[in-house]
């Protein structure tokens, strides 16, 4: 089977790129590299044995995009392209729904023309908003309560591969709903390396580690949690990306909506000791500061739906994700 992967140098496309090809699919990557870079492609082949073939292509380039899959011949895409910063898709709203949601649209009309039947979605669990409830389930009602752009282009998009699904009976689509992911490939040559400001806890614990950034903000130690800091469920990058393998297996016509996540919530405070551990007892220097509106206080998955028809569960824990990202930091380090 040969696979497109949009977005396939960032983070969670490298990863699951290298899970394809040991597997022995056949990948092609597409990324425009605003928030990758080029050199991913020699680390998934060091890793792998096989360098993708690579375009460099942006979702708004429709043109590009059509000699794309006119060369390609792709039987399946996995659509992991688009921006993802949620304090700028409040700033520059305009900015992510032209970019994440018409460049979906483009990506569409381009699988439609070139008979491209198959796709799964790279969603996330911030569709699901303000549950009102820690544990999310597929079947609650989302759209509702979310609080920023970068979320509802995510609900958008879920809406619009519904809609086609529905006007295309052949269409096959899969919507993955991420929790967040963290952690490294287990060999220390890729992880998450964002060109941006990181948002995400990970990110800025690794470049606190490494002096890039002075302290770690935690933003409110007053919720009602195990330790007062927000929890959330953390999955490592390697199961989220064998969890994209088990979709491709069970893909079936219409619409299919899974939870990727461990089922378990860890607290700010618990990922920070954690890091601590793995590094041999370096403390993370860190302040609390006021919570950010918007922000809940617990967020989990059941991922019971994805055991059940995917035969999928994480495998990997919390220390192993903080593991991989020491091995990381020490190969950059090697530079």
């Amino acid at each position: 089977m040969k696979v497109l992967l949009t977005g396939g140098t960032g983070y969670i496309g490298s990863h699951t790129a290298i899970e394809l090809i040991k597997l022995g699919y056949e990948v092609e990557i597409m990324d425009n590299l605003f928030n990758s870079k080029i050199e991913v492609l020699d680390k998934i082949a060091e890793i792998s044995g096989v360098k993708p073939k690579f375009y460099e292509v942006d979702l708004l380039d429709k043109d590009g995009m059509d000699k794309m899959f006119a060369e390609g011949d792709y039987d399946l895409v996995i659509h992991f392209a688009g921006l993802k910063a949620v304090g700028e898709s409040v700033e520059k709203p305009l900015k992510y729904y032209e970019n994440n949601v018409g460049g979906t649209i483009n990506l569409l009309e381009c699988m439609k023309k070139h008979g491209v039947n198959k796709i799964i979605f790279s969603s996330s669990a911030t569709v699901y908003g303000d549950q009102g409830v820690a544990e999310l389930t597929e079947d609650m009602q989302t759209g509702v309560g979310i609080t920023n752009p970068y979320g509802r282009t995510k609900y958008m998009i879920e809406e619009i591969l519904k809609d086609v699904a529905v006007a295309n009976k052949e269409f096959e689509v899969t919507i993955l709903r991420y929790f967040n992911p963290v952690g490294t490939h287990p060999s220390g040559l890729i992880g998450e390396d964002p060109n941006d400001i990181p948002n995400n806890l990970m990110p800025i614990i690794m470049k606190v580690s490494t002096g890039e950034i002075e302290k770690l903000k935690v933003y409110g130690d007053d919720y009602d949690t195990v330790d007062g800091t927000g929890v959330r469920d953390y999955i490592h990058v390697v199961d989220l990306a064998k969890g994209h393998v088990a979709a491709i297996n069970k893909i079936k016509s219409g619409i299919s909506i899974y939870n990727l996540g461990t089922g378990k919530g860890t607290s700010v405070l618990e990922m920070i000791a954690a890091f601590e551990k793995a590094s041999g007892g370096k403390k993370l220097p860190y302040e609390v500061v006021e919570r950010r509106a918007g922000d809940l206080a617990e967020i989990c998955a059941n991922p019971g739906r994805a055991e059940r028809e995917l035969g999928w569960k994480t495998e990997l824990t919390i220390d192993d994700a903080m593991n991989d990202t020491i091995n990381y930091l020490n190969h950059l380090k090697e530079k």
